[in-house]
């Protein structure tokens, strides 16, 4: 990793001529141009937006969660403490974040209630798979460890529905 970018970085995708790609959905377009290309719905500057304003709003409702849910990313004492340490100095105490529950999903709701207006099918934010898709399913899927929180209902069909097309199970809500 520190001989690619001269630091710790993950993710990092070194693509076929040796050249690391460390953003996220740089690496999501360039695995979607190899071969027939599954995201080609369009892109909303809005969902952009949403997921960017969202995930700052998620990340006190979340990360205090994660070291609770048994994942095997925490399966060593020093990686727990790694991650606990390091969100800690981000967003202060994880145990007071997490008496905080109701009001950090009071705060939340509006968030979700826009989006359940933006989302066009169940199946795809956009009506079809597109970038958006990528930036609001892990959004969802990181705010549904938390207990108490509801989803809307356009916004609830459109998680389940991919969370299935996905293959993937809800991580249990704490």
């Amino acid at each position: 990793m520190i001989r690619l970018v001269g630091k710790r970085r993950v993710p990092i995708l070194v693509k076929d001529d040796g050249q690391p790609m460390l953003e996220s959905m740089n690496m999501v377009a360039h695995v979607d141009g190899i071969g027939e290309p599954i995201l080609i719905g369009p892109q909303r500057d809005e969902l952009a937006d949403w997921a960017s304003v969202t995930a700052d709003k998620t990340a006190p409702l979340t990360w205090p969660r994660y070291p609770l849910l048994g994942l095997p990313e925490f399966g060593t004492i020093a990686a727990h403490d790694h991650f606990v340490v390091r969100k800690q100095k981000r967003l202060g105490d994880l145990v007071e974040l997490r008496a905080r529950t109701r009001e950090l999903i009071d705060a939340l709701m509006p968030n979700l209630e826009k989006l359940d207006g933006m989302i066009e099918r169940s199946s795809a934010v956009n009506g079809k798979l597109s970038l958006d898709d990528i930036r609001v399913l892990p959004l969802l899927r990181s705010a549904a460890v938390v207990e108490g929180l509801r989803f809307p209902h356009k916004v609830r069909d459109y998680f389940e529905t991919m969370m299935s097309r996905i293959g993937y199970q809800p991580l249990p809500a704490i």
